[in-house]
């Protein structure tokens, strides 16, 4: 894992005294420090920045006074005064503290966790370099290495920059969460008063208002009043619950038409939400972390470096028949030399161009890690509204009953409803009105509270009630067709046309038309693919045989979801969850790789690992195919960067001297540059396959 890897996991699984982190007690204190974190990451990723910049200013005069790039150009005479090493070393040593130190720190790091990585060899590959270099200024027979120095620091520096810049975007998600309580609750005194008083003084028993439109501010029971709520962002049920006395409300859902009156029952921790929050706390911390490929390479190439340096520098002086400073300079040349700057790009590199492709797609990456693990998906779960829905009620029949059929037909009475609905804000009305061309004339619209609307369209008495209306005024249904629908679990609302029970509107949250060929997609790539949705199991298995899925969990709650996804995990498949709403966020937590729907709210998007901003279920394809192809260049890279040190260490530890050929740190230098632009361009034919 590399330094920014490491920082980050650490920084989303632990405080400071090492115990994972739990959701606050207060909402605060969890905006605090989780933003606290984010700001931290930001400002690393800036120090790197700064770093790479001065070092790359400070290495030019170093490159200049180079004796081996100036003999190399024909300038040594034109380019060199007396001192020029002096000046050469003043600048390298600001370069090796300056730009070098998180390397140093982090071999700190390493070695006190037992853990060498890149960070050792970095440090070993700088330190080596610069020691011996000083010593050359100062007496020591040999050459130094002050450019390889400043160079290997540069490119260190930007790849951990491109790195830790790719992998920016430390979790929001309890933020997001928090920001869907509102701050103000109308709170009622029994003098009659009404005050505005914040939301984290609120207690057992207080009465609120709470007005039409407006987010509910706590958990509670309605006693006054009736409406509908969507609760949609919180518990997955894509229509809006009818409530009244005596009802259960959830803070953070949206009220409807009508002004309620509620009872707290629940606040702070106990509530619904705060739920949430902690376990969307709970499976971020306990994510496990996939160990980067360049690390593991560095831990060999440590081994290299400090096995091949010691053997080399051994051999010589028993066996080479050389001087002491040959024998050194064939050390520092092995241990320099098998530090290639090509990997310390070999990943960032790629990194960089496949979240820039995949953004350019739509798919953004937040977590490199999981995006990694996406190539490994073997069973993807997708939440249902929002994501293989559009999230928005559309018609689906419109029933003409048989004593109406000669006055009306189904265009006719569907027209005569969107028209009478177009006066409503409700989301089942805006579902008729979306459904037909409406535009008839509406006189004395009103709205039958809790049951529906009425009002006289172009001529005609026309009422669009619910089933409750018809149950209250003794109507009765008698018609197959209705049944069939309602089976279904299908939302059915009635139409009364001049005091006549004349037909029958079913809606049902519409399915994406791009849904069903992205199930077709994944079964051709093997994958197993199933639905979670808090939607009933009519509904969920609807929508499952529409577009063919695997299989369904219906009526599934926040924290029951994530428990799904750990079952599914348990039968060994690699799990990729897909949702919108915040009842998804344990869930995208949860999962081998969490995926929103950019549509969604904030929270799902700031809780998965990758965010598709089409709302097209058919780009986790295409995300998959990337994630593939980038595994792939990074395994090239990798091979790029590090696979010339079978030809390089030996001919730099000398092995072919006695024939006169031996690696000087100049032809070194070519083959790490070669191998550097190697690995760039290998990085830009990375494509989005779709």
């Amino acid at each position: 894992m590399t330094d920014s890897q490491h920082h980050q996991h650490h920084e989303h699984s632990q405080s400071d005294d090492g115990a994972p982190h739990q959701a606050s007690a207060k909402h605060d204190g969890q905006k605090d420090g989780h933003g606290g974190h984010h700001n931290h990451h930001a400002h690393m990723v800036a120090d790197f920045r700064k770093r790479f910049w001065i070092a790359l200013v400070l290495s030019i005069p170093v490159i200049i006074l180079s004796p081996m790039l100036q003999g190399l150009a024909g300038l040594r005479d034109t380019l060199h005064f007396t001192g020029d090493l002096m000046v050469s070393a003043a600048f390298s040593t600001v370069i090796f503290f300056y730009g070098g130190w998180p390397f140093l720190k982090g071999l700190a790091d390493e070695l006190r966790k037992k853990a060498p990585g890149m960070m050792t060899l970095i440090a070993i590959a700088i330190g080596t370099a610069y020691v011996y270099s000083v010593a050359v200024v100062f007496g020591l027979e040999g050459k130094v290495f002050f450019w390889e120095l400043a160079s290997l620091i540069d490119i260190m520096l930007l790849g951990h920059w491109i790195e830790m810049k790719s992998v920016m975007g430390a979790s929001k998600a309890l933020e997001e969460l928090v920001k869907l309580m509102p701050s103000e609750a109308h709170k009622m005194f029994d003098d009659g008063r009404i005050e505005d008083v914040p939301v984290e003084t609120l207690k057992h028993g207080d009465r609120l208002l709470v007005k039409p439109s407006e987010k509910i501010p706590a958990d509670g029971q309605i006693v006054e009043g009736r409406s509908s709520i969507n609760e949609a962002m919180l518990t997955g049920e894509s229509k809006p619950v009818e409530k009244a006395n005596g009802d259960e409300v959830i803070g953070g859902s949206v009220n409807g038409e009508g002004s309620i009156e509620i009872v707290v029952s629940k606040t702070g921790d106990e509530g619904f939400l705060s739920q949430v929050i902690q376990l969307v706390s709970e499976a971020q911390s306990s994510k496990s972390k996939t160990q980067d490929l360049a690390n593991r390479a560095a831990v060999w190439l440590t081994g290299i470096a400090l096995g091949g340096g010691a053997l080399t520098l051994t051999l010589w002086l028993v066996f080479g028949g050389e001087s002491v400073a040959f024998a050194i300079e064939r050390m520092v040349t092995v241990m320099v030399i098998t530090c290639p700057h090509a990997l310390g790009l070999a990943v960032p590199l790629v990194v960089a161009v496949s979240t820039a492709i995949a953004a350019q797609n739509g798919l953004l990456i937040r977590d490199r890690a999981a995006f990694e693990t996406a190539r490994n998906i073997d069973a993807i779960l997708f939440d249902k509204t929002g994501t293989l829905t559009k999230g928005e009620f559309g018609v689906t029949e419109t029933i003409v009953f048989d004593e109406a059929s000669d006055e009306v037909d189904e265009a006719r009475l569907l027209n005569l409803a969107a028209s009478l609905e177009s006066r409503s804000e409700h989301p089942i009305a805006q579902g008729i009105v979306q459904s037909a061309d409406g535009g008839l004339e509406v006189v004395d619209f009103q709205a039958i509270t809790g049951k529906g609307a009425e009002a006289n369209v172009d001529g005609v008495d026309v009422k669009v009630v619910s089933p409750g209306y018809l149950r209250e005024n003794d109507y009765e249904v008698k018609d197959d067709r209705v049944d069939a629908v309602l089976a279904k679990g299908t939302t059915v609302v009635y139409v009364i046309l001049d005091g006549t029970l004349s037909g029958a509107i079913a809606l049902a949250d519409i399915v994406r038309p791009e849904s069903k060929r992205a199930i077709a997609k994944f079964k051709e790539m093997g994958i197993r693919c199933m639905m979670l949705t808090g939607d009933n199991a009519q509904v969920a298995k609807a929508v499952a045989d529409e577009i063919g899925l695997d299989e369904f969990f219906a009526e599934v709650l926040p924290d029951q979801k994530a428990k799904k996804v750990k079952e599914v995990q348990g039968r060994g498949f690699v799990v990729a969850m897909t949702g919108d709403g915040v009842n998804d966020a344990p869930a995208l937590a949860q999962a081998d790789v969490g995926i929103a729907v950019g549509a969604g709210t904030d929270v799902a998007v700031e809780t998965a690992d990758i965010v598709l901003v089409s709302n097209k279920p058919d780009d986790v394809a295409a995300l998959i195919g990337l994630a593939r192809n980038t595994y792939s260049k990074m395994i090239q890279n990798l091979v790029w960067a590090t696979g010339y040190n079978a030809f390089a260490i030996p001919l730099a530890a000398g092995i072919l001297f006695p024939w006169g050929i031996y690696l000087s740190p100049a032809v070194g230098a070519v083959f790490m540059s070669a191998s550097t632009v190697i690995v760039a361009f290998n990085a830009r034919l990375l494509k989005l396959e779709k």
